[in-house]
């Protein structure tokens, strides 16, 4: 993924300022209204990333308040792994990947 130093970087922020335990990055190709930009699409990359957190996404209503503890049991541990949602034609997934290839 060519995005990984911004994604770290922002991961980093998150976690040290002490926004959130659980930083989401949400992977898109239309306009969302969840997290903050982080890379927009252009003509060579059809994908924008948004940075943002559970509490976010719980606010939002897309993790609802009872699955947190399940969010939780499952989420890695986010300065070794990314948590991406990724919004497509297929739908939407939580992804988690590997920060080193």
């Amino acid at each position: 993924m060519p995005y990984r130093q911004v994604m770290a970087q922002a991961v980093d922020s998150i976690l040290d300022q002490e926004v959130s335990k659980y930083p989401v990055f949400v992977v898109h190709q239309h306009e969302v209204e969840i997290g903050v930009p982080l890379v927009t699409a252009e003509a060579d990359n059809k994908w924008s990333i948004h940075a943002s957190t559970l509490e976010e996404f719980v606010s939002k209503q897309i993790v609802e308040e009872e699955r947190i503890d399940s969010f939780i049991d499952v989420y890695k541990d986010p300065r070794e792994q990314f948590c991406l949602f990724v919004l497509s034609e297929l739908g939407a997934n939580f992804i988690f990947l590997p920060h080193e290839n």
